[in-house]
């Protein structure tokens, strides 16, 4: 009788413990999904403001349509990113996705703000002002949320495979979740500076 007590008891605590370290890894997971949606919200504003971006410049860079459409197929493509990278966030491929469609983003509207350069007129255009700081500070918001989501996933992502919540991760399929950053083929091209020549 007594044998029998001590290992329901063991039982009980060991059903505990591992309904602890579950609930842990929830958690770490809930959480970075979490991070993931305030790059969704903060991506949303930038894709907001783009549109009247290109508005505003078009009507000074009649010759420099090629650069606008670039940007505005940048902006879909991103979009069509961030969809895929929603649905389930932490995925390599999805974040992979992501980031390079981000980049190209990126790349696009360095070229036309450096194009920009060339037109004093829209360079002291209010609007253009006004959207121009607006962008910067979505770009700001959106690394600060990029800085957390990763953050978010590493901490999920060291709890996963430390000891021994790996044991109860591989037992509940708790699959590694990926970092949002530029693929290591694409960073020379995303970070390089966009060339400008008059």
């Amino acid at each position: 009788m007594m044998g029998m007590l001590i290992f329901l008891a063991i039982v009980v605590i060991a059903a505990f413990w591992i309904a602890g370290i579950y609930n842990g890894l929830v958690t770490a997971r809930n959480g970075y999904k979490n991070a993931f949606a305030q790059i969704d919200v903060q991506l949303q504003r930038r894709f907001d403001l783009i549109p009247n971006l290109v508005e505003v410049a078009k009507k000074y860079m009649s010759h420099e349509s090629e650069t606008l459409e670039a940007v505005v197929a940048a902006r879909g493509a991103a979009q069509a990113g961030l969809a895929a990278a929603k649905a389930n966030p932490g995925d390599s491929e999805s974040m992979a996705q992501l980031a390079t469609a981000q980049g190209q983003l990126n790349a696009g509207l360095g070229r036309l703000l450096a194009v920009a350069e060339a037109y004093p007129d829209l360079k002291a255009n209010q609007n253009m002002m006004q959207l121009t700081e607006e962008l910067t500070s979505a770009e700001n918001k959106v690394a600060f949320a990029r800085q957390a989501f990763n953050d978010a996933v590493m901490g999920y992502n060291n709890r996963r495979e430390m000891f021994p919540s790996s044991v109860v991760a591989g037992m509940f399929n708790f699959a590694p979740a990926a970092l949002l950053d530029i693929p290591a083929d694409k960073q020379a091209e995303v970070r390089a500076a966009p060339r400008v020549q008059f």
